[in-house]
């Protein structure tokens, strides 16, 4: 007779993931389960779920890097168990953090003396950067006034409407009034005399921008340094910039090397800039820099010794890993000065090729500068039956993900799609998506126009002439009706054709 044996519920001796109970169970969403499982079903039932999102590579909406070299991401695994506040137990890596800052302020062009070091700190990204050297402008701001008996409780930015959520975050969590200049058609950028116009006595520093979101131009830095060297020298005053370079650091100083944005221009106080963008390492790593050790007040500087030693802290986080440090020092002296000048030089030479080809199309009117970050912004020249949106949406089923969004005021009535080219962006990506975004484009020529716009201006005509204006139900039914003849028809011109 032949015997045989149940697999208990509690067997986990099983040959096969997939054949196993917790693959056929859902798996808690909101509270932790009361029982382990094997590490092999908790991996593939992650892994599975992480197949649903979009490929980082084709991720075109982004600025972040998404590769690395392989030896790169050794020395990232490696390392990913270090904390990188634990600097008297990782001494090693705080050094290789300062060599980073150093490098980066030489770079910036600060004005340092033959060993003087430089002053700045590694953040998880810019948004981080930013609010630093916000508080450091706010604290310095309201020193002087409370010095000179003046109210300090009003302090305020200049920025352009232009600028990144993080400049909005800041003002919001630290109190400080956001002047923004308003953009407008054709000119997607804050206009320095605009700017300076705005500049009162309350303003703790005017922030530009090196390398728009929006469209990855520059903005005029020299320009609004000059503009504003004349308004502090008339009022008295002593109104500082920042630039906010998070997607431009890394790319002017190779690219344009003659442009004075930095530190060449004596009111330019910090910079932030992005090593996780075109500093060319995964997401986690940004910096900033200052001028000098006079621009940070060294109240705003914490001292902590229960680590082991006396260790100075500016940072509004405090743990977090080394891996990002230790792979931007990798990526300085593995590129060096030349390597990161044929990576941006590649960038931008690809940027043109899609520009050329979008072009070509005859539909598209480019919006980005050939200056600046290498990236494509583009609009519809009639978008009157189909708009950007759908062309995002589209473009999704052959793998793209590219955004597509409305500029901010007073240039809102304006839609764009925006590429951005990165490292790994080669030639044969952007041809290919040209012929994508073309196969897009005359896929929506066939279909009807929007018809959510077309019957809200039927149902506007028609309470125009006195008629009662249609319920949302009667609306979603003629729309269902309007698509089921659309399809109907298709299907009859397929059979006839056949």
């Amino acid at each position: 007779m032949v015997l045989s044996k149940t697999v208990s519920q509690t067997d986990v001796s099983v040959h096969s993931t997939f054949a196993s109970r917790y693959v056929r169970n859902s798996l808690p969403r909101f509270k932790m389960p009361e029982n382990s499982i094997p590490k092999e079903a908790a991996f593939q039932i992650i892994n599975d779920e992480l197949m649903l999102d979009g490929n980082p590579r084709l991720n075109l909406a982004s600025f972040v890097t998404t590769w690395m070299e392989p030896e790169c991401d050794k020395l990232i695994m490696d390392a990913i168990n270090k904390n990188y506040v634990d600097m008297d137990e990782y001494p090693v890596t705080t050094e290789l953090q300062n060599r980073c800052v150093n490098m980066i302020a030489h770079l910036f062009n600060a004005p340092l003396g033959e060993s003087e070091a430089a002053v700045g700190v590694g953040t998880v990204g810019s948004s981080e950067a930013i609010m630093l050297a916000g508080l450091a402008f706010k604290r310095k701001w309201q020193n002087k006034r409370k010095a000179q008996g003046k109210p300090y409780d009003k302090p305020n930015i200049v920025t352009g409407a232009n600028v990144q959520v993080c400049w909005e975050k800041f003002a919001r969590y630290f109190e400080v009034e956001l002047k923004e200049v308003k953009l407008r058609e054709g000119y997607y950028v804050m206009d320095p005399v605009k700017a300076v116009e705005m500049v009162d006595e309350n303003t703790i520093c005017v922030a530009a921008i090196l390398g728009s979101t929006l469209n990855g131009e520059f903005e005029d830095v020299k320009l609004l340094n000059d503009l504003l060297l004349e308004k502090n020298k008339e009022t008295g005053w002593d109104t500082p910039i920042h630039v906010d370079a998070a997607s431009g650091g890394f790319i002017a100083p190779f690219l344009y090397p003659e442009l004075e944005w930095d530190f060449r221009l004596p009111l330019v106080k910090s910079i932030n800039v992005s090593g996780h963008k075109y500093g060319l390492v995964y997401a986690g790593i940004g910096w900033v820099i200052w001028r000098s050790k006079e621009d940070l007040p060294e109240e705003l500087i914490f001292h902590i010794n229960y680590l082991g030693a006396d260790q100075p802290t500016f940072t509004l986080n405090f743990s977090k890993g080394s891996s990002q440090v230790i792979a931007q020092y990798y990526q300085l002296i593995r590129l060096g000065h030349e390597g990161y000048k044929n990576v941006m030089e590649n960038c931008h030479e690809n940027a043109m090729v899609l520009k050329q080809g979008l072009e070509k199309t005859g539909r598209f009117n480019v919006v980005s500068k050939d200056d600046g970050v290498p990236l494509v912004a583009f609009s519809l020249k009639d978008n009157k039956r189909h708009d950007e949106f759908e062309i995002s949406e589209m473009l999704r089923r052959f793998g793209w993900i590219v955004p597509a969004y409305t500029m901010p005021a007073d240039a809102q009535h304006i839609t764009v799609l925006r590429v951005v080219i990165r490292e790994d962006f080669s030639r044969t990506l952007a041809e290919r998506l040209v012929l994508d975004i073309e196969k897009v484009v005359h896929e929506l020529d066939a279909l009807p126009a929007k018809l959510k716009a077309k019957l809200a201006i039927e149902n506007k005509e028609v309470v125009k002439n006195g008629s009662v204006k249609k319920t949302a139900m009667e609306t979603q039914r003629e729309i269902t009706a309007y698509w089921k003849k659309y399809v109907t028809e298709r299907k009859t011109n397929k059979t006839q054709i056949c």
